[in-house]
């Protein structure tokens, strides 16, 4: 895991911040994925289990269906994904699955990151695929969007 953050890193990084933007006004948990591919979008997606009624409903795995529909497999060689959180143990498992190859994250997950923090799903020596990754990438925003997104909701919890 490298500390450096190319201009790229950031760029996509940035537009997936937009897309968790789309899940906070939803009312969902603000999380954006896109996954690229040649500098070029082939999928995209933001939090929406609360509204799709779906509990599989996570940006990076909306990002992977979108992409896998549009180039016709389901194996995305030769793409990176930009997540805004550590994924999880079932969107990394997915991203194992799909042969991702690379993953960039924001900000680390210490209650349910399936990455680095909690638990090294994709780094397992018994997968037949591992990829590189990269956390931290606009850190500091990611983590933000958030903390602003719980706070607000610990507040409506209180008010009466």
């Amino acid at each position: 895991m490298s500390e450096t953050f190319t201009p790229e890193d950031q760029h996509w990084m940035r537009h997936a911040l937009l897309l968790a933007r789309r899940a906070q006004e939803a009312g969902e948990v603000p999380v954006g994925a896109v996954l690229v591919k040649e500098g070029r979008i082939i999928g995209e997606g933001w939090n929406r289990p609360i509204g799709d009624h779906d509990p599989s409903a996570h940006a990076e795995m909306l990002a992977m269906r979108a992409a896998a529909q549009r180039v016709g497999n389901y194996r995305l060689l030769d793409t990176t994904l930009y997540v805004t959180l550590e994924p999880c143990v079932m969107c990394a498992g997915a991203i194992v699955h799909a042969r991702i190859g690379r993953l960039v994250y924001g900000a680390p997950d210490p209650k349910a990151g399936g990455v680095h923090s909690v638990y090294d799903v994709i780094a397992h020596p018994r997968l037949n695929h591992r990829l590189p990754w990269q956390g931290g990438v606009l850190e500091a925003e990611c983590g933000q969007i958030l903390r602003e997104f719980f706070r607000a909701r610990r507040g409506k919890a209180t008010t009466p």
